[in-house]
């Protein structure tokens, strides 16, 4: 929250002070009821992103019940449902006693609180607030002979202030109930004060607010995943610059950019000399110049060729490859100045004119793009930008994404489709000889494991290798330490057909959609649902996938839910 702060007042030149943040606001409220939760404290989960669709939040007191609801206890009680219905008056709640009202009706004539317990055995029972702090923390311990010893205590004060005692043993029966998950209303309030405040800022700033969370965050997998959030939030998010770049991401012209701390064996002490020269002397203006101002000794060739390939020098000069191949020019030219200003000597024309004549960027031409990606990924952890898998484009646009599978989106069992570039692949042999082989895929989004029996293994073994694009047909396993794929199919993106699924409302679309097939045949075997599941078209029904067709045939009339798979 304070980073965020700190990058609006530096992009914006607005001060954002939290505590005034309004606890009501309609945009906010609009980002979590359509359970865009990515990055908001607490609620990135796959579950509390749907409970959180479910209550329809208008303000942060809506947030309070979401920390209490979600919960082994009251997920599985019933509770939640009674609640979501209570708050959107699907069901009215029931009392019974009278008195329970003004305690239970802010939850809709649940218990949610281990502070409304308190509040009932107070009001029904006349218990002093020590005696209802006992009761509660042995509801939190499960001590059941002291919560017997309590019951005698509460149905004899119910007695006495003329509670109905069948009643009375059944509100302490909903109380025992309680037990398994009651959960302190101060403690939900507080994180649905940081929930909602984490909400505001994504809402209003949300480019200054990715852009704090990926810096402040350890794990590289999480930053992939906010680098994708704001990607499809619709902000750019830019590779490191020299002359832009401080240490960590920050956001300029409303673009996130990376921070030079984020290139791989680069020291934070480097870094700070880097900027203090630049803020001293004006911006870098060349490769040999950067080498002439900063101190080489704290640098390896190592990282200062991680800086050229990962593109912090691309506003200068784009010719990655020319800069690499010119660095150890650029270091001798350094050195040489540096020595020759020790030494106090001074050149005939004047030394710039001198060194400057040593320094020459071969005229070579440039890597291939998928390589280029590749330095990238391997100095920064990160694609920036590109990624291997854009040149399918469409083709590959409707598979599902890994980060999906790792968020419990599909089940045990479950058939996927995914595709991504082989980041490693280990072959092994079975005790029955064979061959066989375990991979990591990743897509934009996060990384796998694959299995890769025996019989698909020999028919594939040629492009299950490190570096090739592929995509699998495969089920979901978690039956090991972690979700994996089990392949049913691999193959490279070049061979990849995808199937066209379409949804048509009627069968009077059926003689214009063979009309249309006809018109464009292709390689796309074609999926039909009319209501009764899917059913896969005869092989002489195929179609064209690309972009323009598929547009065309969302036009037709009947016809809806066109995708790729």
């Amino acid at each position: 929250i304070d980073e965020t702060v700190k990058n609006a007042r530096m992009s914006r030149g607005i001060e954002i002070d939290i505590s005034k943040i309004p606890l009501k606001d309609e945009l906010t409220a609009k980002m979590l009821t359509e359970g865009k939760t990515g990055a908001i404290f607490q609620m990135e989960s796959a579950g509390m992103t749907q409970l959180v669709k479910d209550l329809k939040p208008e303000g942060f007191t809506d947030l309070i019940p979401t920390v209490a609801l979600y919960r082994p206890g009251p997920l599985g009680s019933g509770m939640v449902e009674d609640f979501i219905a209570g708050k959107h008056g699907k069901k009215r709640a029931e009392y019974l006693h009278p008195k329970l009202e003004p305690i239970l009706k802010e939850t809709f004539g649940v218990i949610l609180y281990q502070e409304q317990v308190m509040q009932i055995v107070r009001v029904l029972a006349g218990f002093s607030l020590g005696r209802a702090d006992l009761l509660r923390r042995a509801m939190g311990k499960k001590k059941p002979e002291i919560m017997k010893a309590q019951r005698e205590n509460f149905l004899e004060g119910c007695r006495e202030n003329g509670v109905d005692l069948n009643v009375a043993e059944k509100i302490f029966e909903l109380i025992e109930r309680f037990a398994d998950y009651g959960f302190n209303k101060s403690h939900s309030a507080a994180y649905a004060l940081l929930a909602w405040q984490t909400a505001y800022l994504k809402a209003h700033y949300p480019a200054e607010f990715l852009a704090a969370m990926m810096s402040g965050v350890p794990d590289s997998d999480k930053v992939y995943d906010y680098i994708e959030l704001a990607r499809k939030s619709g902000i750019t998010v830019l590779g490191p610059d020299i002359n832009l770049s401080g240490s960590r991401f920050f956001v300029a012209d409303g673009k996130i950019r990376f921070g030079l701390s984020a290139v791989k064996n680069i020291g934070e002490s480097s870094i700070v000399d880097v900027i203090k020269n630049r803020e001293r002397d004006g911006n870098y203006t060349s490769l040999v110049d950067f080498c002439r101002r900063n101190d080489l000794r704290n640098f390896t060739f190592k990282s200062l060729q991680n800086l050229i390939k990962c593109g912090v020098f691309d506003t200068l000069d784009p010719r990655r490859t020319a800069l690499l191949e010119s660095l150890p020019s650029a270091i001798s030219e350094a050195r040489s100045k540096r020595d020759d200003a020790e030494s106090g000597q001074v050149g005939l024309f004047g030394e710039e004119e001198i060194h400057e004549v040593a320094y020459k960027i071969p005229d070579i031409p440039e890597r291939p793009k998928a390589e280029i990606l590749a330095w990238e990924k391997d100095t920064l952890g990160f694609y920036v930008s590109g990624h291997p898998l854009d040149e399918y484009g469409n083709k590959i646009s409707g598979l599902t994404k890994i980060r999906e599978i790792l968020n419990g989106k599909f089940k045990p069992g479950q058939r996927v489709k995914v595709a991504g570039i082989i980041s490693e692949s280990r072959r092994l042999t079975t005790r029955h000889g064979e061959s066989m082989c375990f991979m990591t895929l990743e897509d934009e989004t996060a990384g796998i494991k694959i299995t890769v029996f025996s019989q698909l293994f020999y028919k594939r073994v040629n492009i299950l290798v490190p570096g090739e694009i592929v995509v699998v047909d495969g089920k979901i396993d978690d039956s090991g330490e972690s979700v994996q794929i089990l392949a049913g199919d691999v193959k490279t993106g070049d061979e990849y057909i995808p199937g066209v699924y379409l949804t048509a409302k009627n069968s009077s679309t059926y003689d214009e959609l063979k009309k249309f097939f006809s018109e464009n045949p292709g390689a796309a075997e074609i999926f039909l649902n009319t209501g009764g599941g899917w059913k896969k078209l005869a092989a002489e029904y195929k179609i064209d996938f690309r972009d323009e067709v598929l547009a065309n045939l969302k036009n037709l009339p009947g016809i809806e839910n066109v995708r790729l798979y």
